[in-house]
């Protein structure tokens, strides 16, 4: 199975720059994008199924902000809008969808950067998700990708020292993600690669930093413990431009007999 994250900046803005032949190119039996900043009534058809997929959305009450959708071939077994806290999915932030072997959690985090409110409720979210994970891993393996808005390692950034005191690399942002991971989750990106650097997933576009590869590795896929014999690669394909962050690619062997994406492979 092969599944896609990518923060598209807007759906609407990406479609308008290589959105489509990627996917037709990609084939993925999930796609899964963040800050699509659109209600799916709001988009053209061809956005709105990009290569014959359905999707499952969840859209900000506020028009033009945050939004996640998963797009599969066929619907999946269970689906679910939101974490069930009214604060955070009137924001849009959440897709769940059952793919048997696991549930597959599609969530676009808050920002902190704004000021003392956002980072405040940054971290609820962020403490909120985990006590809601420790319930759910009881039971399922989980594979939650997205944009997670936080760099935990060193080289997850490419100034370590100097963005220690901005959001999304701040001390108590990094041990969250560490206490995340000691729930039973690992990066599966460092599963394959544990000493890359200079590999990021998001340039400001303000300062041009893409060009000079000074970004930050901030969008992740995550996976549960026991699914780890079952990964076959990750890759962050920061070669594919239409938005200030790059998609990333997971392979995983499941068991589903559910209809492949045309051309793609599990």
């Amino acid at each position: 199975m092969k599944i896609i994250t990518w923060n598209v900046n807007g759906i609407r803005a990406v479609g308008k720059k290589g959105f489509l032949p990627f996917v037709e190119r990609e084939r993925p039996d999930a796609l899964c994008l963040q800050e699509t900043k659109a209600h799916p009534d709001q988009v053209p058809p061809e956005i709105a199924a990009p290569a014959g997929l359905q999707g499952v959305w969840a859209s900000a009450i506020k028009k033009g902000y945050s939004g996640v959708a998963t797009f599969t071939p066929v619907a999946p077994l269970e689906q679910r809008v939101g974490m069930g806290i009214e604060a955070y999915d009137n924001e849009g932030r959440v897709v769940i969808t059952d793919h048997r072997d696991f549930l597959l959690y599609n969530i676009y985090f808050p920002n902190g950067g704004s000021g003392e409110e956002r980072h405040n409720f940054k971290q609820k979210f962020l403490a909120d998700l985990n006590q809601h994970l420790k319930g759910v891993l009881k039971k399922r393996e989980v594979v939650l990708v997205g944009d997670y808005n936080v760099a935990y390692l060193d080289y997850d950034v490419h100034d370590p020292v100097r963005l220690s005191k901005m959001s999304g690399f701040l001390p108590e942002e990094r041990e969250w993600f560490r206490n995340f991971l000691a729930l039973g989750f690992t990066d599966a990106f460092r599963h394959f690669y544990p000493d890359r650097k200079d590999i990021y997933s998001w340039w400001d576009y303000r300062t041009g930093s893409r060009a000079l590869n000074r970004g930050w590795r901030i969008d992740h896929i995550c996976v549960s413990n026991g699914l780890l014999p079952k990964l076959k690669a990750c890759e962050i394909l920061d070669q594919v431009e239409g938005s200030d962050h790059c998609p990333i690619r997971l392979e995983i062997e499941t068991t589903s007999d559910f209809p492949k994406a045309r051309g793609a492979s599990r």
